[in-house]
């Protein structure tokens, strides 16, 4: 962690997510994305004689929840590793079954707060975005070596940009002539693509292009419906996932893959009978999502785009 620097991260809807889970005293819970405790801190607190599993990929994270936790003692176990491995983790903890999974789908207030870890556009540092720095892939990688044709892909996708031809096309020419190795070089790169009516009021006119560098760094949107379907089979009878999502492409994968779990047939509608035998595992908890109470909203305005959805594991 770099010094001087606390991890700090508002527990997003911490009470609506407690009240999701529906804790047990004696329950299995994981807490997929640590981060640096809060949610983690306020399920072991619900604990007796049950088990936190508390992972994430971000060594500053497990640093600073390690140290929260510690009150907890052997009744929390901390893991570096993607929430898309919790089957391997929980085989190799020797945990065969669960009763509830957490996981808030968020940027940490201290990864965008610390300059030097590239996520933000409003500090200028090396181009990194990663949350786990043992991976190769980094965003300037992306920003140097991807095509332009995969840059605007990205752009268009994952930040929902209307101007990603104009800024990749714009990054192609500017790194022609050196690299772009800051945030800052990045950002001004953008700004100067974006028309300058398109850029008054509203976000920052970097906001959906570093949000989708970001994404594509991370592999975000690639480990929710994998992630799920591991937490799926791992919950015991009764158990329950809570997800908190902070964009429309996150929350669209989490709607979908809960509803699939729901419905069980994948059969065709004219088929008169269902010939799959497939049954459904999950039953909905949240038809809609959940959002943030206004209090909350006025404490962290970062809050605004959070989305809670919860489904119960159901026996078969």
């Amino acid at each position: 962690m770099a010094e001087g620097i606390s991890f700090s991260h508002y527990s997003v809807m911490l009470d609506e997510c407690i009240e999701a889970l529906n804790i047990k005293p004696d329950g299995v819970y994981v807490d997929g994305t640590a981060g640096g405790g809060g949610h983690s801190f306020a399920i072991a607190k619900h604990l007796t004689t049950g088990r936190l599993i508390a992972i994430d990929q971000d060594a500053d994270a497990i640093a600073a929840a390690g140290e929260r936790l510690s009150v907890y003692g052997d009744k929390v176990t901390l893991v570096r590793d993607n929430f898309s491995n919790l089957s391997s983790v929980c085989k190799t903890l020797g945990v065969e079954k669960i009763d509830g999974l957490l996981l808030d789908l968020g940027v940490s207030s201290y990864q965008l707060d610390t300059a030097e870890r590239g996520f933000s556009y409003m500090a200028d540092a090396p181009l990194d975005m990663r949350m786990d720095k043992r991976c190769e892939l980094d965003a300037w990688r992306v920003v140097n070596e991807y095509s332009e044709a995969e840059i605007k892909r990205i752009l268009y996708e994952y930040g929902e940009e209307r101007f990603a031809g104009r800024i990749a096309r714009s990054i192609v020419e500017r790194r022609a002539q050196k690299t772009i190795d800051t945030t800052g070089e990045l950002v001004h790169i953008i700004i100067h693509a974006i028309p300058a009516g398109a850029r008054e009021g509203g976000s920052h006119p970097a906001k959906r292009s570093f949000q989708a560098i970001r994404i594509e760094v991370n592999k975000e949107l690639n480990v929710i419906a994998p992630a799920i379907d591991s937490a799926v089979d791992l919950l015991d009878d009764g158990g329950r996932i809570a997800i908190l999502t902070f964009h429309s492409l996150e929350d669209r994968i989490v709607k979908q893959a809960f509803a699939s779990a729901a419905k069980g047939c994948t059969c065709p509608r004219d088929f008169p009978i269902c010939v799959c035998g497939n049954r459904p595992r999950l039953k909905m908890i949240t038809h809609k999502p959940l959002l943030p109470r206004a209090e909350e909203l006025a404490e962290n305005p970062r809050s605004h785009s959070a989305k809670l959805r919860v489904a119960e594991k159901i026996k078969n």
